[in-house]
């Protein structure tokens, strides 16, 4: 079953008078897991930034090949930070394209991404390989401890880390970049840790203020966005070794992985899709 074919119902006391940031990615993607109010948020970024859909899809596409690249290093075990509604290109199914013994543990604070995701992995998914959380990323040991008590990781082993379009939702008087270093650190060597972040540095003026009027309708909406310049996105990775290219616009990284023609029609103006991207391995 394709995921996005759910038909949505809102988890008891959902608060569904306000949007909610990952149900207008879900929106964008073209899933189901979203509601009238999400849908007038999306509609008005839409108008504001006409590429804000395309570019929600090449970041998915972006994850898609960081699961890939993860998997022909050797690392079979994820753990999907902020990792949204379940909607198209899940890293689960993506894994296990290429490695059907393959496990993730998704971890979300949002009610109906983690409702979603848990009927949709007992229907179809496998209990001793994929499990979801409803945890705050912030709350580096608390998540880390609950994703290995379950059993699906093995801690002794490398881990794919993803950090995919979630950063940015962090306020910065969250200390971001203290959270990241936690997570690093309790790593296995040989792990990788991918991020995806939006960010306005070297956007061309032409697209600068329409994706500042973006920021400042999330802002309005309850749904603050904060992005961030190149070398503070860079500093998150502190000393791994990043793959190459390195940190790059999302159209730039890996194109030889067979992105689809939306990410191959964006490389051509790679930062028009306001993100960069790209992973970090453990020493």
């Amino acid at each position: 079953m394709n995921w996005t074919q759910h038909s949505a119902s809102a988890p008891e006391g959902v608060d569904l008078d306000h949007p909610n940031a990952a149900r207008v990615y879900d929106y964008f993607l073209g899933g189901t897991a979203n509601w009238a109010i999400d849908r007038v948020l999306g509609d008005k970024l839409a108008e504001m930034v006409p590429i804000i859909r395309a570019g929600a899809r090449v970041n998915r596409e972006f994850l898609g090949r960081v699961v890939r690249n993860c998997l022909e290093n050797g690392i079979t075990q994820f753990l999907d930070l902020g990792s949204g509604v379940p909607t198209v290109g899940n890293v689960h199914e993506v894994a296990d394209e290429m490695d059907p013994d393959s496990r993730c543990v998704y971890v979300d604070c949002e009610a109906v991404a983690v409702a979603h995701a848990r009927v949709l992995l007992e229907r179809h998914g496998d209990e001793e390989r994929h499990a979801v959380l409803h945890a705050d990323l912030r709350d580096v040991r608390q998540v880390w401890k609950a994703a290995m008590k379950i059993g699906v990781l093995d801690p002794t082993k490398p881990v794919g880390l993803l950090m995919v379009s979630v950063l940015h939702f962090l306020d910065p008087q969250d200390q971001v970049a203290e959270v990241v270093r936690q997570y690093r650190d309790l790593l296995p060597s040989g792990s990788r840790m991918a991020i995806s972040h939006c960010t306005l540095d070297s956007v061309q003026p032409d697209d600068l203020a329409q994706f500042q009027a973006a920021v400042d309708l999330y802002h309005a909406s309850g749904n603050p966005a904060y992005p961030q310049d190149r070398p503070v996105i860079r500093e998150y990775f502190g000393d791994f070794d990043l793959v190459e290219p390195g940190l790059v616009w999302l159209p730039e990284w890996h194109l030889d992985a067979g992105p689809s023609q939306q990410t191959r029609k964006m490389a051509k103006n790679p930062s028009s899709c306001c993100f960069v991207g790209g992973i970090g391995v453990k020493p």
